[in-house]
């Protein structure tokens, strides 16, 4: 299984909105993910491990 990235489009409570390159929306819990995530920032999801990925 191959990466897969999100865009965070909300963060609410304990709980970040998600949305993937292929349009779909996910929710996730803010501890399962990289420390100060943020609105707009893009995570990778690979190998069950979420990280933060570099600007372009």
């Amino acid at each position: 299984m191959g990466a897969v990235y999100y865009t965070v489009t909300a963060v609410n409570g304990d709980y970040a909105e998600l949305v993937s390159d292929a349009g779909v929306e996910n929710t996730v819990a803010l501890f399962l993910l990289p420390g100060g995530v943020d609105v707009g920032d893009r995570l990778r999801r690979e190998n069950f491990a979420w990280s933060v990925e570099a600007a372009k």
